[in-house]
Protein backbone atom coordinates (compact mmCIF):
# COMPACT_ATOMS: atom_id res chain seq x y z
CA UNK A 1 0.00 0.00 0.00
CA UNK A 2 2.86 2.39 0.83
CA UNK A 3 4.35 1.66 -2.58
CA UNK A 4 1.06 2.52 -4.30
CA UNK A 5 0.80 5.82 -2.38
CA UNK A 6 4.39 6.66 -3.34
CA UNK A 7 3.61 5.93 -7.00
CA UNK A 8 0.53 8.18 -6.91
CA UNK A 9 2.55 10.87 -5.11
CA UNK A 10 5.14 10.91 -7.89
CA UNK A 11 2.44 11.09 -10.55
CA UNK A 12 0.69 13.95 -8.77
CA UNK A 13 3.97 15.81 -8.30
CA UNK A 14 4.29 15.82 -12.09
CA UNK A 15 0.68 16.53 -13.03
CA UNK A 16 0.15 19.27 -10.44
CA UNK A 17 3.11 21.27 -11.80
CA UNK A 18 0.83 22.69 -14.49
CA UNK A 19 -1.19 24.52 -11.84
CA UNK A 20 1.63 26.89 -10.94
CA UNK A 21 1.94 28.60 -14.37
CA UNK A 22 -1.87 28.51 -14.68
CA UNK A 23 -2.36 30.40 -11.43
CA UNK A 24 0.42 32.85 -12.27
CA UNK A 25 -1.19 33.63 -15.62
CA UNK A 26 -4.63 34.17 -14.07
CA UNK A 27 -3.19 36.39 -11.32
CA UNK A 28 -1.93 38.80 -13.97
CA UNK A 29 -5.58 39.80 -14.27
CA UNK A 30 -7.23 38.73 -11.01
CA UNK A 31 -5.96 40.45 -7.88
CA UNK A 32 -6.75 38.57 -4.66
CA UNK A 33 -9.71 36.16 -4.62
CA UNK A 34 -7.26 33.27 -4.16
CA UNK A 35 -9.84 31.11 -2.39
CA UNK A 36 -12.36 31.56 -5.21
CA UNK A 37 -9.71 30.62 -7.77
CA UNK A 38 -8.67 27.50 -5.85
CA UNK A 39 -12.28 26.36 -5.48
CA UNK A 40 -12.97 26.91 -9.18
CA UNK A 41 -9.94 24.76 -9.97
CA UNK A 42 -11.26 22.10 -7.59
CA UNK A 43 -14.58 22.14 -9.44
CA UNK A 44 -12.77 21.94 -12.79
CA UNK A 45 -10.65 18.96 -11.71
CA UNK A 46 -13.59 17.22 -10.02
CA UNK A 47 -16.13 17.83 -12.77
CA UNK A 48 -18.39 19.61 -10.26
CA UNK A 49 -20.44 22.71 -11.07
CA UNK A 50 -20.13 25.88 -9.01
CA UNK A 51 -22.51 28.55 -7.73
CA UNK A 52 -20.86 31.88 -6.84
CA UNK A 53 -22.69 34.37 -4.66
CA UNK A 54 -21.42 37.91 -4.26
CA UNK A 55 -22.23 41.55 -4.88
CA UNK A 56 -21.45 43.03 -8.31
CA UNK A 57 -17.90 44.09 -9.16
CA UNK A 58 -15.95 41.33 -7.37
CA UNK A 59 -14.40 39.87 -10.56
CA UNK A 60 -16.60 36.76 -10.68
CA UNK A 61 -17.15 36.97 -14.43
CA UNK A 62 -13.59 38.12 -15.11
CA UNK A 63 -12.13 35.17 -13.18
CA UNK A 64 -14.07 32.61 -15.19
CA UNK A 65 -13.33 34.18 -18.57
CA UNK A 66 -9.63 34.51 -17.68
CA UNK A 67 -9.49 30.85 -16.64
CA UNK A 68 -11.04 29.80 -19.96
CA UNK A 69 -8.42 31.80 -21.88
CA UNK A 70 -5.57 30.33 -19.82
CA UNK A 71 -6.60 26.73 -20.52
CA UNK A 72 -7.65 27.38 -24.12
CA UNK A 73 -11.18 25.96 -24.06
CA UNK A 74 -14.47 27.21 -25.46
CA UNK A 75 -16.18 29.68 -23.17
CA UNK A 76 -19.67 31.15 -23.29
CA UNK A 77 -21.11 33.81 -21.02
CA UNK A 78 -24.90 33.65 -20.84
CA UNK A 79 -26.74 36.57 -19.27
CA UNK A 80 -29.91 35.19 -17.72
CA UNK A 81 -33.00 37.39 -18.03
CA UNK A 82 -36.70 37.02 -17.08
CA UNK A 83 -37.75 36.54 -20.73
CA UNK A 84 -35.18 33.84 -21.47
CA UNK A 85 -36.53 30.52 -22.82
CA UNK A 86 -34.97 27.03 -22.58
CA UNK A 87 -34.42 27.07 -26.38
CA UNK A 88 -32.24 30.20 -25.97
CA UNK A 89 -29.95 28.06 -23.85
CA UNK A 90 -29.91 24.54 -25.30
CA UNK A 91 -30.94 25.23 -28.91
CA UNK A 92 -33.91 24.22 -31.06
CA UNK A 93 -35.04 22.84 -34.43
CA UNK A 94 -35.07 25.41 -37.25
CA UNK A 95 -36.95 24.93 -40.53
CA UNK A 96 -34.77 25.27 -43.65
CA UNK A 97 -36.90 26.55 -46.54
CA UNK A 98 -34.33 25.49 -49.17
CA UNK A 99 -34.23 21.83 -48.13
CA UNK A 100 -37.72 21.65 -46.65
CA UNK A 101 -36.31 19.99 -43.54
CA UNK A 102 -35.77 20.89 -39.92
CA UNK A 103 -32.16 21.42 -38.83
CA UNK A 104 -30.66 21.53 -35.38
CA UNK A 105 -29.39 24.88 -34.17
CA UNK A 106 -27.31 24.27 -31.06
CA UNK A 107 -27.45 26.78 -28.22
CA UNK A 108 -24.58 28.37 -26.28
CA UNK A 109 -24.58 25.54 -23.71
CA UNK A 110 -22.54 23.46 -26.18
CA UNK A 111 -19.25 24.75 -24.83
CA UNK A 112 -16.58 23.68 -22.34
CA UNK A 113 -17.08 26.35 -19.67
CA UNK A 114 -20.42 28.09 -19.23
CA UNK A 115 -20.83 31.22 -17.15
CA UNK A 116 -24.50 31.48 -16.17
CA UNK A 117 -24.56 35.11 -15.09
CA UNK A 118 -27.30 35.97 -12.57
CA UNK A 119 -28.96 32.58 -12.86
CA UNK A 120 -31.70 33.62 -10.45
CA UNK A 121 -33.05 36.15 -12.97
CA UNK A 122 -34.28 33.40 -15.31
CA UNK A 123 -37.67 31.69 -14.84
CA UNK A 124 -37.96 28.15 -13.50
CA UNK A 125 -38.22 26.49 -16.94
CA UNK A 126 -34.90 27.91 -18.10
CA UNK A 127 -33.19 27.17 -14.79
CA UNK A 128 -34.42 23.57 -14.99
CA UNK A 129 -33.12 23.18 -18.55
CA UNK A 130 -29.65 24.24 -17.41
CA UNK A 131 -29.69 22.09 -14.29
CA UNK A 132 -30.84 19.03 -16.26
CA UNK A 133 -27.91 19.49 -18.64
CA UNK A 134 -25.59 19.79 -15.64
CA UNK A 135 -26.83 16.50 -14.21
CA UNK A 136 -27.13 14.43 -17.39
CA UNK A 137 -24.25 16.07 -19.31
CA UNK A 138 -26.25 15.71 -22.50
CA UNK A 139 -28.90 17.64 -24.42
CA UNK A 140 -31.86 16.28 -26.37
CA UNK A 141 -33.10 18.40 -29.28
CA UNK A 142 -35.93 16.89 -31.26
CA UNK A 143 -35.28 13.14 -31.34
CA UNK A 144 -31.50 13.32 -31.09
CA UNK A 145 -29.39 13.37 -27.93
CA UNK A 146 -26.06 15.19 -28.02
CA UNK A 147 -23.30 14.65 -25.42
CA UNK A 148 -21.77 17.78 -23.91
CA UNK A 149 -18.06 18.57 -23.84
CA UNK A 150 -15.82 16.29 -21.76
CA UNK A 151 -14.73 19.26 -19.63
CA UNK A 152 -18.25 20.73 -19.41
CA UNK A 153 -18.43 22.99 -16.38
CA UNK A 154 -21.16 25.41 -15.33
CA UNK A 155 -20.24 28.33 -13.11
CA UNK A 156 -23.35 30.27 -12.11
CA UNK A 157 -23.48 33.60 -10.29
CA UNK A 158 -26.20 35.23 -8.26
CA UNK A 159 -26.54 38.57 -6.52
CA UNK A 160 -27.50 38.24 -2.82
CA UNK A 161 -28.52 41.86 -2.30
CA UNK A 162 -31.08 42.29 -5.07
CA UNK A 163 -34.26 40.21 -4.97
CA UNK A 164 -36.54 42.31 -7.19
CA UNK A 165 -37.44 40.42 -10.37
CA UNK A 166 -35.55 37.27 -9.41
CA UNK A 167 -36.52 33.61 -9.23
CA UNK A 168 -34.57 32.00 -6.36
CA UNK A 169 -33.27 28.50 -7.06
CA UNK A 170 -35.21 25.79 -5.21
CA UNK A 171 -33.21 23.83 -2.64
CA UNK A 172 -33.51 20.60 -4.64
CA UNK A 173 -31.96 22.29 -7.68
CA UNK A 174 -29.20 24.05 -5.75
CA UNK A 175 -28.10 20.57 -4.63
CA UNK A 176 -26.89 19.95 -8.21
CA UNK A 177 -24.03 22.37 -7.61
CA UNK A 178 -20.96 20.82 -6.05
CA UNK A 179 -19.78 24.07 -4.48
CA UNK A 180 -21.40 27.30 -3.39
CA UNK A 181 -18.81 30.03 -2.98
CA UNK A 182 -19.33 33.30 -1.15
CA UNK A 183 -17.13 36.06 -2.53
CA UNK A 184 -16.23 39.00 -0.30
CA UNK A 185 -14.66 42.41 -0.83
CA UNK A 186 -10.89 42.67 -1.41
CA UNK A 187 -8.54 44.09 1.21
CA UNK A 188 -7.36 47.69 0.87
CA UNK A 189 -3.97 46.54 -0.45
CA UNK A 190 -5.62 44.26 -2.99
CA UNK A 191 -7.93 47.07 -4.10
CA UNK A 192 -4.91 49.35 -4.49
CA UNK A 193 -3.29 46.73 -6.74
CA UNK A 194 -6.54 46.50 -8.73
CA UNK A 195 -6.36 50.26 -9.33
CA UNK A 196 -2.76 50.03 -10.52
CA UNK A 197 -3.36 47.09 -12.87
CA UNK A 198 -6.82 47.79 -14.28
CA UNK A 199 -6.91 51.55 -13.89
CA UNK A 200 -4.09 52.14 -16.37
CA UNK A 201 -6.37 51.85 -19.39
CA UNK A 202 -4.30 49.06 -20.94
CA UNK A 203 -5.99 45.64 -21.07
CA UNK A 204 -3.98 42.80 -19.58
CA UNK A 205 -3.52 39.97 -22.07
CA UNK A 206 -3.72 36.34 -20.99
CA UNK A 207 -2.06 33.55 -22.95
CA UNK A 208 -2.90 29.87 -22.98
CA UNK A 209 -0.53 27.98 -20.69
CA UNK A 210 -2.40 24.69 -20.20
CA UNK A 211 -4.03 22.44 -22.77
CA UNK A 212 -7.45 20.86 -22.45
CA UNK A 213 -5.84 17.40 -22.48
CA UNK A 214 -3.77 18.36 -19.40
CA UNK A 215 -6.96 19.20 -17.48
CA UNK A 216 -8.58 15.92 -18.49
CA UNK A 217 -5.50 13.92 -17.44
CA UNK A 218 -5.29 15.78 -14.13
CA UNK A 219 -8.95 14.98 -13.47
CA UNK A 220 -8.20 11.27 -13.85
CA UNK A 221 -5.24 11.51 -11.49
CA UNK A 222 -7.37 13.26 -8.84
CA UNK A 223 -9.48 10.10 -8.53
CA UNK A 224 -6.29 8.14 -7.78
CA UNK A 225 -5.43 10.24 -4.70
CA UNK A 226 -5.36 7.91 -1.70
CA UNK A 227 -8.06 8.30 0.96
CA UNK A 228 -7.88 6.20 4.10
CA UNK A 229 -11.00 4.45 5.36
CA UNK A 230 -10.86 6.61 8.51
CA UNK A 231 -11.20 9.74 6.38
CA UNK A 232 -14.14 8.20 4.50
CA UNK A 233 -15.89 7.43 7.79
CA UNK A 234 -15.10 10.97 8.96
CA UNK A 235 -16.92 12.32 5.89
CA UNK A 236 -19.93 10.09 6.54
CA UNK A 237 -19.99 11.24 10.19
CA UNK A 238 -19.93 14.91 9.16
CA UNK A 239 -22.85 14.49 6.76
CA UNK A 240 -24.75 12.31 9.22
CA UNK A 241 -24.29 14.98 11.89
CA UNK A 242 -26.25 17.43 9.71
CA UNK A 243 -29.25 15.07 10.01
CA UNK A 244 -28.97 13.71 13.56
CA UNK A 245 -26.59 16.01 15.48
CA UNK A 246 -27.75 14.60 18.83
CA UNK A 247 -25.96 11.32 18.02
CA UNK A 248 -22.70 13.27 18.09
CA UNK A 249 -23.57 15.23 21.26
CA UNK A 250 -24.10 18.43 19.25
CA UNK A 251 -27.48 19.03 20.84
CA UNK A 252 -27.50 22.82 20.55
CA UNK A 253 -28.06 22.72 16.76
CA UNK A 254 -30.77 20.03 16.71
CA UNK A 255 -33.59 22.58 16.54
CA UNK A 256 -31.74 24.74 13.99
CA UNK A 257 -31.66 22.23 11.10
CA UNK A 258 -34.88 21.40 9.25
CA UNK A 259 -33.20 19.16 6.67
CA UNK A 260 -29.64 17.88 6.56
CA UNK A 261 -27.34 17.18 3.62
CA UNK A 262 -28.02 14.42 1.08
CA UNK A 263 -25.65 11.54 0.19
CA UNK A 264 -24.51 13.68 -2.74
CA UNK A 265 -22.70 15.80 -0.13
CA UNK A 266 -20.66 12.77 0.97
CA UNK A 267 -19.63 12.02 -2.62
CA UNK A 268 -18.66 15.64 -3.26
CA UNK A 269 -16.72 15.85 0.02
CA UNK A 270 -14.68 12.83 -1.04
CA UNK A 271 -13.78 14.02 -4.54
CA UNK A 272 -13.43 17.63 -3.36
CA UNK A 273 -10.97 16.62 -0.62
CA UNK A 274 -8.99 14.61 -3.17
CA UNK A 275 -8.86 17.59 -5.53
CA UNK A 276 -7.73 19.84 -2.66
CA UNK A 277 -4.92 17.39 -1.87
CA UNK A 278 -3.97 17.46 -5.57
CA UNK A 279 -3.79 21.27 -5.52
CA UNK A 280 -1.38 20.99 -2.61
CA UNK A 281 0.75 18.39 -4.42
CA UNK A 282 -0.17 15.50 -2.12
CA UNK A 283 -1.09 11.97 -3.11
CA UNK A 284 -3.15 11.38 0.02
CA UNK A 285 -6.02 13.12 1.83
CA UNK A 286 -5.79 14.56 5.34
CA UNK A 287 -8.70 15.84 7.50
CA UNK A 288 -7.80 19.45 6.67
CA UNK A 289 -8.62 18.75 3.01
CA UNK A 290 -12.16 17.81 4.04
CA UNK A 291 -12.50 20.95 6.16
CA UNK A 292 -11.13 23.18 3.39
CA UNK A 293 -13.95 22.19 1.03
CA UNK A 294 -16.56 21.38 3.71
CA UNK A 295 -18.13 24.83 4.05
CA UNK A 296 -18.51 25.30 0.29
CA UNK A 297 -20.04 21.85 -0.19
CA UNK A 298 -22.39 21.90 2.80
CA UNK A 299 -23.61 25.51 3.10
CA UNK A 300 -26.27 25.22 0.37
CA UNK A 301 -27.37 21.75 1.45
CA UNK A 302 -28.47 22.69 4.96
CA UNK A 303 -32.03 23.97 5.28
CA UNK A 304 -32.35 25.85 8.53
CA UNK A 305 -35.51 26.18 10.62
CA UNK A 306 -37.47 29.41 11.07
CA UNK A 307 -36.06 29.56 14.59
CA UNK A 308 -32.51 29.65 13.23
CA UNK A 309 -33.40 32.32 10.69
CA UNK A 310 -35.09 34.41 13.39
CA UNK A 311 -31.90 34.30 15.43
CA UNK A 312 -29.77 35.25 12.38
CA UNK A 313 -27.92 31.95 12.52
CA UNK A 314 -26.20 31.09 9.24
CA UNK A 315 -25.37 27.70 7.72
CA UNK A 316 -21.71 28.52 8.34
CA UNK A 317 -22.41 28.82 12.08
CA UNK A 318 -23.99 25.36 12.08
CA UNK A 319 -21.21 23.80 9.97
CA UNK A 320 -18.59 25.22 12.33
CA UNK A 321 -20.26 23.48 15.29
CA UNK A 322 -20.43 20.23 13.34
CA UNK A 323 -16.71 20.37 12.57
CA UNK A 324 -15.99 21.04 16.23
CA UNK A 325 -18.33 18.28 17.44
CA UNK A 326 -17.38 15.41 15.14
CA UNK A 327 -14.23 13.56 16.18
CA UNK A 328 -11.31 14.02 13.80
CA UNK A 329 -9.44 10.80 12.85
Amino acid sequence: MDYEIQEVQERIAGESQMLKPLKEEIRKVIIGQDDMLDKILIGLLSGGHILIEGVPGLAKTLTVSTLAQAISVDFKRIQFTPDMLPADLIGTMVYNQKTGQFQVKKGPIFSSIILADEINRAPAKTQSALLEAMQERQITIGETTYPLDSTFLVIATQNPIEQHGTYPLPEAQIDRFMLKLKVTYPTKEEEYSILRVHGAGVPVKVKSVVKKANIENAGKVVHQVYMDEKIERYIVDLVSATRTPEEYDIVDIKDLIAYGASPRASLYLKIGAKANAFLNGRGYVIPDDVRDVGYDILRHRLILTYEAQAEDITPEDVIEKIFLGVEVP
